[in-house]
């Protein structure tokens, strides 16, 4: 099983784990051993599927502003824990590839693997939700052929990207790009850096 094989497989799994209760209260219950890629694919697909019915819960137009307020907070919060996840998923790669000496023409590539992850994560996440679009029953059939529509675009964007994580996956292994990876350094969470914190 190649790596995206494996990875699509987590995140259909922690996708379905959270729709047994579908709520976003749900404790996680992450079934891999702690420090494993496997915990760490695990953890990240939960995450964005809590902050995808996060983002559904805040845009309900007769929301109370004291809960719309609390729920961006969380969402905040959420992408914080995601955007750390990436980084720890880069570790992992960096780890894996540390042996490697890039060949003397190896070049770089626009994003980090862990980031290219995230989108297939989240690639599954739109999966679930139109192949569920596809099934209402009180949907017309309008909705429902333009639903399916989309979902095989979606189906298809699957395939092309674990084709290009796998691709990109073999280049690092024979050297052919360079694994470089550069933290996201988000200033607006840091006290120190985000002047409307620093400046109270």
């Amino acid at each position: 099983m190649n790596f995206t094989e494996q990875a699509n497989k987590i995140f259909q799994q922690a996708i379905r784990d959270y729709h047994l209760n579908d709520d976003v209260d749900t404790p996680v219950n992450n079934p891999y051993e702690i420090g494993t890629i496997e915990h760490k694919l695990y953890m990240k697909c939960w995450i964005d599927t809590v902050q995808w019915h996060l983002e559904d819960l805040i845009r309900d137009p007769h929301i109370d502003l004291g809960d719309a307020l609390a729920l961006k907070r969380r969402i905040d919060h959420s992408n914080q824990d995601r955007t750390d996840l990436v980084e720890e998923i880069d570790s992992y790669f960096r780890q894996v590839y540390s042996d490697v000496t890039p060949l003397p023409d190896a070049r770089l590539n626009t994003e980090s693997p862990a980031w290219a992850v995230d989108r297939l994560s989240i690639l599954e996440l739109k999966i679930w939700h139109m192949k569920e679009q596809t099934e209402r029953q009180d949907a017309d059939q309008e909705h429902l052929a333009r639903c399916q529509a989309k979902l095989d675009i979606l189906l298809e964007q699957r395939v092309d990207l674990s084709t290009a994580i796998d691709q990109l996956l073999d280049d690092y292994k024979a050297g052919r790009k360079v694994m470089k990876v550069y933290r996201q350094m988000k200033m607006y969470n840091d006290p120190s850096t985000n002047p409307v914190l620093y400046k109270k």
